[in-house]
């Protein structure tokens, strides 16, 4: 043996490992990455007091041994002595979370089996004692049969005591590790059973549990019940879509007045030339379509921040869970997926999170299918022109109802895409969740009014700017070249954004679309909500100033049949994506070809959806 003892620091994410390295360590450490990964090493020395040197290294979190994203892979090969560049370790340091003990003993479960020279630091003891939570360390280590230490690492509280028992147990723990024979092939435990021991060892030793650990626990028993608990999680999103329609329908109409007023001031201002055109048809047209739709997004995001803050959206990926192994993912997926609300591009993003590469491959390709907010302004323009605004039982809003209906299904089609994908190119293993539950509490006010400036701030950004940027270039093209003299239609008709409209309406008129709705596609395609904007312009400039006057919806009802109009939402269900969230798709995937066939299979669902729709709603309605 060499003579420095070789001590492998394992835990949890966030159980305080890097803290008390750095405590043991201080700046005698170094950092590199593992030979063959891009995975961190964190290694550093200390002495204990017989002045013995104790080599220290700071191994990724894992919540389990049989973990496989590249980091936790190399935690357990480090523990199992199987990286020829790390010998393996003499002693293993499992640091626990003193105010989450059930869900931290299953690893120290998972390590003792492998029969290794072993201590546990008990840390963040301080927020344990905060939280009114009595831990016995005594009959903590009585059940474990493994020494314990109380640690508060970022105050370097007990790492003296920490040191101080190294020493004490040290010819113990050299002489154990001595004569530990060759660890046998390692293989992987039965999760549920090891869990279970853990939560009986955490009832023996926890003497009180604390009020909000007390609380946390009946309010998992209503909000995780197997049928119960979905029941709740669909009605708060059932009642967060009737509220987007419900409580934004009169600040959406100040902001409609507003427009309208700027742009009849513009008219009674200007001569009528081709600036006047510019700022009514183009920018007024095109970016007050897309903002008026603001109070809604606004209150969607509300409701989305609110649930995460409040501890209940962990909850939402274990209730899941059971619906998502159903087509070969996890829960874990849930969260990424639910990311992609807001926008698919940090939902892709979020993915790094998934152990498994199928599993994350498979998250990446169904991200796209969850409606992002920039498909909100498409749907409630639509839905506010087409769908009547009348109570349904005397209760629920018609217009929220089918809201709901377009979401849902966006969320029942990337299951079913994900089943798809999990039989066929992306088929492998399933794995367990494994993820840490917050405790519930009051969302912070001052950070939810953050969060949604934030949102605002982003919004506006693009209006302003992305927005601006493509309406101006879609004016120019549908304003020139100038309609001839004898002209019997609309200008806009004869100029380029006509001709391009024209052409693309042989691919799109066999499912209900007119050649204006195509024409707004193709600035879609950089960004969804565009297409409103594109609309706007479109009709702006397809009708005379009395028309102009009037509202975006005003004009749809005239233009299009309700057969179109359900197409047309149909069509943004599955939209394919924008620009960037193809880009981001190509990085995450490394591959150009994951992304074309993320385009290509949106395209193709999008299509025929739309067809059926139209082609079934002409069949009853005419």
């Amino acid at each position: 043996m060499n003579s420095a003892l070789r001590l492998a620091l394992v835990g949890n994410p966030n159980a305080g490992k890097s803290a008390l390295f750095n405590a043991l360590t201080g700046s005698r450490q170094k950092t590199g990455n593992y030979p063959g990964t891009t995975v961190e090493r964190r290694a550093g020395r200390f002495q204990t007091q017989h002045g013995l040197e104790v080599n220290v290294v700071d191994l990724p979190g894992t919540y389990s041994l049989s973990a496989t994203s590249p980091d936790q892979v190399v935690t357990r090969e480090v523990v199992l002595g199987q990286r020829d560049s790390e010998p393996l370790p003499d002693v293993i340091l499992c640091v626990v979370d003193a105010t989450n003990l059930k869900l931290h003993l299953r690893l120290v479960l998972e390590l003792k089996q492998l029969g290794r020279p072993m201590l546990i630091a008990l840390n963040m003891i301080d927020l344990a004692t905060r939280d009114k939570i009595d831990i016995d360390v005594d009959a903590l280590e009585s059940a474990l049969g493994i020494p314990v230490i109380p640690t508060v690492a970022v105050r370097r509280s007990g790492v003296k005591e920490l040191s101080v028992e190294l020493s004490n147990h040290l010819n113990d723990l050299v002489e154990e590790a001595a004569k530990t024979k060759p660890l046998p092939a390692w293989q992987p435990q039965d999760l549920k059973s090891l869990q279970k021991e853990a939560g009986r060892i955490a009832k023996v030793a926890t003497r009180s549990e604390g009020i909000e650990h007390v609380m946390t626990r009946r309010l998992d028993a209503l909000f995780l019940h197997k049928i119960a608990g979905p029941v709740i999680l669909f009605a708060m999103l059932f009642v967060m879509f009737q509220a987007v329609f419900a409580w934004a329908e009169t600040p959406m109409e100040w902001i409609d007045m507003g427009i309208g007023a700027l742009a009849d001031w513009l008219i009674a201002s200007l001569p009528d030339n081709a600036l006047r055109s510019l700022l009514v048809d183009g920018v007024i047209a095109g970016v007050g379509s897309v903002v008026v739709f603001l109070p809604q997004i606004l209150i969607l995001f509300a409701f989305i921040l609110a649930l995460e803050a409040s501890g209940y959206m962990a909850r939402g990926a274990f209730l899941m869970d059971r619906i998502m192994a159903s087509v070969g993912l996890n829960g874990r997926a849930f969260i990424p997926l639910l990311s992609s609300f807001a926008c698919a591009i940090p939902g892709i993003m979020a993915t790094r999170t998934i152990d498994n590469p199928r599993d994350r491959l498979t998250t990446i390709m169904i991200a796209p299918l969850m409606t992002c907010s920039a498909r909100i302004p498409v749907y409630t323009l639509l839905i506010a022109a087409f769908i009547p605004n009348r109570a349904v039982g005397g209760v629920f809003n018609l217009q929220g109802m089918v809201l709901f209906a377009l979401y849902l299904a966006g969320i029942v089609s990337a299951l079913i895409v994900a089943g798809v994908l999990k039989r066929t190119v992306t088929k492998g293993a399933s794995q367990s969740l494994l993820m840490e539950l917050p405790k519930y509490q009051l969302p912070n006010l001052r950070d939810l009014v953050l969060g949604l400036y934030e949102r605002v701030k982003i919004f506006i950004a693009r209006a302003g700017k992305f927005i601006l940027t493509t309406m101006i270039v879609l004016w120019v093209l549908a304003s020139y070249p100038a309609a001839p003299a004898d002209a019997a239609l609309p200008d806009i008709y004869y100029s380029y954004a006509g001709q391009i409209g024209r052409v693309l309406e042989i691919l799109f008129a066999p499912i209900g679309f007119t050649w204006e709705i195509a024409i707004s596609l193709v600035p879609g395609m950089a960004a969804r909500e565009v297409f409103v904007g594109a609309l706007g312009t479109v009709y702006a400039l397809s009708g005379s100033e009395d028309q102009i006057a009037t509202s975006l919806v005003s004009r749809l009802q005239n233009a299009w049949s309700l057969p179109t109009a359900l197409a047309v939402m149909a069509w943004y269900v599955y939209a394919p994506q924008c620009l960037a969230t193809l880009a981001v798709a190509k990085r995450e995937t490394n591959s150009w070809g994951w992304m074309f066939f993320m385009a290509g299979y949106l395209t193709a669902i999008a299509y025929l959806a739309a067809g059926i729709t139209y082609w079934t709603a002409t069949a009853i309605i005419g």
